[in-house]
């Protein structure tokens, strides 16, 4: 279930709000400029689908995000517990970084977290299947997929170059809980 959590930078065992309704999950995230939209992830890919499969799937989707948005790049990042990288993956998105570009994702499968890091909070964001959100370039953040990643999402960029992380150096991402999907 999508959730946004809300805690203090310096109190990572204390919540100041959660709530796992959409509306208020954008609410709580507009005032930082992070965009949460619930869609209809509506189309059924099977296991085997392939990348090319994924985009064809939501290509409408894509079309409207990359003109809406001025995107010029999409990829689809997916991840399986039986992917042998995946522990490496993981630790990749565990340091609080940004990105000279909008950081977007539509998540087609499963479900992961951002940790925003904005004016003296770590909104923390559980996105699933049918989440959408877009965090502005420049946010510090990070990105937890969890001990057993399970999803896909599209991701859009505006430069063709696609994904560049410039990491802050902060050990923040270090004193909050990681990411554990429901099972």
């Amino acid at each position: 279930m999508s959730r946004l959590t809300i805690h203090a930078e310096d109190d990572p065992k204390t919540a100041l709000s959660s709530t796992a309704d959409a509306n208020e999950i954008a609410a709580g995230l507009a005032p930082i400029g992070v965009t949460f939209e619930r869609w209809r992830a509506g189309a059924i890919l099977p296991e085997e689908a392939d990348d090319a499969a994924v985009l064809a799937a939501y290509a409408d989707d894509v079309e409207r995000l990359k003109s809406a948005g001025g995107y010029r790049a999409v990829d689809v990042v997916r991840l399986t517990p039986d992917n042998p990288a995946a522990p490496e993956l993981r630790a990749k998105f565990l340091s609080e970084h940004t990105h000279a570009d909008d950081e977007v994702r539509f998540f087609v499968e499963g479900s992961a977290q951002f940790y925003l890091h904005q004016a003296g909070k770590v909104f923390m964001v559980v996105c699933e299947a049918g989440d959408l959100i877009s965090v502005p370039a420049g946010t510090p953040h990070w990105f937890d997929m969890g001990p057993h990643p399970r999803f896909t999402a599209l991701r859009l960029f505006v430069s063709p170059v696609g994904w560049i992380a410039d990491f802050t150096g902060a050990g923040i991402a270090d004193a909050f809980p990681k990411f554990e999907r429901a099972a």
